[in-house]
């Protein structure tokens, strides 16, 4: 059984796991990534019993836009409908918001666009990023 929460009692061991296994480029800076969960306005887990499967974070001026960095589930858990879960409980959060962001890329652009999300007009994403894996 999965439970989804709210909460920041994570720990470093936990995180990195989920993130080396989906490959991201975060997991490189440790120190880095962990306190930028913790400083997200709003960070969702994922667990079965005590093992983290997933998060999601938000970052968010608290009245009109949220950006939802990143949305990770352990490999061997996704298509379970765990992403869905937390994006769920960012909607509780933030559906009345009058913007709400991310980026997509791979396989994640058909999970986004299956819950609400659609391409932002003629927009072009864009960034500085020191990443490899997109």
């Amino acid at each position: 059984m999965i439970t989804i929460s709210e909460t920041k009692e994570i720990n470093i061991e936990d995180v990195l796991i989920l993130y080396k296994a989906n490959e991201w480029s975060s997991a490189n800076k440790p120190n880095e990534l962990y306190s930028g969960l913790l400083n997200s306005e709003t960070l969702i887990t994922a667990w079965e019993d005590q093992k983290l499967v997933g998060l999601g974070n938000a970052i968010s001026d608290g009245f009109l836009t949220v950006y939802y960095p990143h949305l990770l589930v352990l490999p061997e858990y996704q298509g379970k409908g765990i992403g869905k879960l937390i994006l769920d409980k960012m909607q509780e959060k933030y559906s009345h918001f009058h913007m709400q962001m991310l980026n997509a890329d791979g396989k994640s652009v058909d999970f986004y666009k299956k819950n609400g999300f659609e391409r932002a007009g003629k927009t072009e994403p864009m960034w500085i990023y020191q990443g490899n894996e997109h």
